[in-house]
């Protein structure tokens, strides 16, 4: 029996299913794949139907995060079962409350162009973090209120430490 899940990045919805032989359908499209993840790093060396990508990927209690080419990706990922039982007790996802922006890896902050009382859209930079060799936008997840910056341009910050909060 394959496996399947639906993977939310943004506001899109993708549905994965882990076939044999390497194989994943993904919307309905299949593609060939295969990872090797670098022993003590969360780097991932990821090939697709013959395409190569370094990835840097770990997982909080609630998402994975993926950076791949200079871009960050923030991932839930449920398997149908779950998804079936979610949509059973009526959740949808929430737009509101308190938002915490962590670091996905560790880094150094090049900017935060925002400051505490500054209003927010969807898609604003929040933070700007250099990491191997790379400056990331981290960006709002969707509009809101700056109540707190926990960091300044030039603070190095540990994977998962709390850089923001938006609400």
């Amino acid at each position: 029996m394959n496996q399947r899940y639906v993977t939310t990045i943004g506001e899109h919805q993708y549905a994965v299913e882990l076939l044999k032989d390497n194989k994943v359908r993904v919307d309905g499209q299949v593609y060939s794949v295969d990872y090797e993840a670098m022993t003590g790093q969360q780097l991932v060396s990821l090939v697709v139907d013959g395409h190569s990508f370094d990835c840097h990927v770990y997982q909080d209690e609630d998402n994975w995060h993926v950076l791949m080419r200079g871009r960050l990706y923030t991932a839930e990922v449920v398997d149908e079962r779950e998804m079936r039982l979610r949509a059973a007790a009526g959740e949808g996802h929430d737009d509101s409350g308190l938002f915490i922006l962590k670091a996905p890896m560790p880094g150094l902050v090049v900017n935060v162009p925002v400051k505490p009382g500054d209003q927010v859209k969807k898609g604003d930079v929040l933070v700007i973090l250099e990491s191997m060799k790379m400056q990331n936008e981290l960006k709002a997840p969707r509009d809101g209120l700056v109540t707190a910056v926990d960091v300044n341009a030039g603070d190095s910050v540990e994977q998962k430490q709390v850089m923001l909060s938006l609400e």
